[in-house]
C-alpha cells in the first residue's frame, strides 16, 4: 500500500506529538503575549490622550494669566524689580 504525504497517520511517533505539543504552547504563549501588549497599548493610548487634554488645558489658563498679567500691568511696558519681589518682602 502507497503511502499518502498529505494524510495523518492516526498513530503518530511519540516525537512528533511532542513537537506538536510544544508549538501548541508556544503558540498559546505568544497568543497571550500579544493580548496583554494590546491591554497595555489601550491602557497607554489612554493615559496619552488623558495628559494631552491636561496640557491643552494648561496652555489655555496660561494664556489666560499672561492676559491678566499683561492687563494689571497696563498692557505691558517697564516694570520695577520691586514688583518682582514675592508678596511676604
Amino acid at each position: 500500500m502507497a503511502s499518502n504525504p498529505g494524510m495523518t497517520h492516526p498513530t503518530s511517533h511519540p516525537a512528533d506529538l511532542q513537537a506538536h505539543a510544544l508549538a501548541d504552547r508556544r503558540l498559546t504563549d505568544l497568543e497571550v503575549k500579544a493580548s496583554y501588549a494590546e491591554d497595555l497599548l489601550d491602557t497607554l493610548n489612554r493615559i496619552v490622550a488623558e495628559q494631552q487634554r491636561q496640557i491643552d488645558r494648561l496652555t489655555r489658563e496660561l494664556a489666560q494669566l499672561q492676559l491678566q498679567q499683561q492687563s494689571a500691568d497696563g498692557g505691558g511696558g517697564a516694570r520695577s524689580l520691586r514688583d518682582e519681589l514675592p508678596p511676604h518682602w
